[in-house]
């Protein structure tokens, strides 16, 4: 899918990681999170302990997550234990509720979307502790993606071709596209990971590395904080202006209307 550039675009969607963009990289989750991938792999799967750290890194990079690339060269263990074990110990005590954050996106006059790697549970849990969990129109997670399936309905004709989807895999997009049926070209796309922004770019969305100062290949944009969206886009709140002006000019048409059916009628 091409991505096609306009010097004024119109978004009607915005789409959302979670981990390190809605809340920042200092609240400690994603370090905590890495060290329970590490416990995971040698307590759980029996990884020699001396090398496990660069092992889960190759495999990082290789498969745009751990569990992805623990599944694809070969370990068998269960999403939700591994969720469980990873996510559940989290300190999520470190998130605090966001009002600054909570007014931003409900006073945003789009479709909002979190569309996170996370288990739901995980996502769910995070959203609530920041106070936005009822802010978005719905959330694609790890069970969205790679949902059940019954080993009675798994038949030759339909065989994974991998193990996990999860971004920065191009079908991750795809499915998320086709299931909230979003339009790439007219969707603000804000993650914290580079490989994600690039193949978000390449899908033809328009991308907002956030969590740093400066672009890189395959973002649009780049914000410091979540919290500059009103400054960076400005437009994107225009529309609820547009529609109070709407409604004022309505309500004195109205009016206007009033006054001269009566004067007639007098």
């Amino acid at each position: 899918m091409e991505f096609v550039n306009s010097s004024t675009p119109r978004y009607d969607c915005l789409l959302f990681d979670l981990d390190d963009t809605l809340y920042p990289l200092s609240s400690g989750l994603s370090q905590a999170c890495a060290n329970n991938i590490i416990e995971y792999m040698v307590e759980k799967l029996g990884i020699d302990e001396d090398g496990v750290v660069e092992l889960n890194q190759i495999l990082y990079k290789k498969y745009g997550t751990s569990m992805a690339g623990l599944k694809a060269v070969g370990y068998e263990f269960d999403n939700d234990e591994y969720h469980r074990f990873v996510h559940g110990r989290l300190p999520y005590g470190n998130l605090k509720p966001d009002p600054v954050l909570r007014n931003l996106l409900l006073t945003l006059p789009l479709r909002k979307l979190v569309f996170s790697n996370g288990d739901e549970v995980h996502v769910t849990k995070a959203l609530k502790r920041l106070g936005i969990e009822d802010c978005f129109e719905r959330i694609i997670s790890f069970e969205t993606l790679n949902p059940k399936t019954n080993e009675t309905e798994v038949s030759i004709d339909y065989l994974p071709e991998i193990p996990v989807i999860c971004k920065p895999a191009e079908s991750a997009f795809e499915k998320a596209f086709e299931i909230t049926q979003l339009n790439p070209h007219t969707t603000l796309f804000f993650d914290d990971s580079v490989r994600n922004i690039q193949t978000g770019k390449a899908m033809g969305l328009h991308t907002v590395l956030v969590g740093k100062s400066e672009k890189v290949e395959g973002s649009d944009h780049a914000l410091k904080s979540i919290h500059n969206m009103k400054d960076a886009f400005p437009e994107l709140w225009s529309k609820t202006i547009n529609n109070n002006m709407n409604k004022e000019s309505e309500r004195i048409g109205y009016a206007r209307q009033i006054s001269i059916e009566t004067y007639v009628q007098a």
